[in-house]
């Protein structure tokens, strides 16, 4: 039996990735701009982020033969001629290139470009940015610890760590993984089961569901999902 397990495990996981590629052939980039409210046509009040996009161009089209795996690259956020490489200032004048895996790169063609509308009110959507960054954290506030007792005999202890050895545990030594302070944020996060509430294509602007993260004026990537 081949490493990757019994082939028709493997073959479900190779369905599996297609359908995703696939799915990822709707996307769009933007920019976080505020959160509002907005209202659905029961009456309902929704909370909604704003997202500010522009048109984006396909940059590179990827194929299986000539790259090894099929993709697409797109530039988002057009960029100086002179502040690019020379070699790159016809076809890839962005601030932003992505790229993502597509089934069929024959979809695409080299200086077409992509915008809201490809999205629809309704659908189901994951929203991908980076968190915000809060600097060097404790562990109250990075993991939630309770810290220490607040009782006779305790002094300044109220948010420390407590121990982080001892007891046996690996030998004495501070165990691999230890939850413990340092920087918090500034990560890859990724939020499932969203759903776009609006779209203003003259206005550039679609309003996804709920928070989204990062902060105002980061890049975030919207998906299908």
């Amino acid at each position: 039996m081949s490493p990757a397990g019994p082939p028709a495990n493997r073959a479900k996981r190779l369905l599996r990735r297609d359908l995703l590629y696939f799915k990822l052939m709707k996307f769009i980039l933007a920019r976080k701009e505020r959160m509002t409210q907005i209202f659905d046509e029961k009456g309902v009040v929704h909370a909604g982020t704003v997202l500010k996009t522009s048109p984006m161009t396909v940059t590179q089209v990827k194929t299986a033969d000539k790259d090894g795996y099929a993709a697409v690259q797109i530039g988002f956020d057009a960029q100086k001629k002179e502040r690019v490489n020379k070699a790159q200032r016809e076809t890839k004048a962005f601030k932003v290139l992505k790229e993502y895996k597509v089934g069929n790169p024959a979809d695409f063609t080299l200086g077409s470009e992509a915008a809201v509308e490809a999205f629809t009110v309704g659908e189901e959507v994951r929203v991908v940015g980076t968190s915000k960054g809060k600097g060097f954290a404790g562990v109250v506030k990075r993991h939630g610890f309770h810290g220490g007792r607040r009782s006779h005999g305790q002094k300044h202890s109220e948010r420390e760590a407590g121990s982080i050895g001892g007891g046996g545990r690996a030998g004495g030594r501070v165990a691999k993984g230890m939850r413990m302070a340092g920087r918090m944020g500034g990560e890859r996060v990724t939020v499932k089961n969203l759903k776009v509430l609006h779209i203003d294509p003259h206005a550039g602007e679609i309003i996804i569901s709920g928070a989204v993260p990062g902060a105002r004026g980061s890049l975030v990537e919207v998906i299908a999902s």
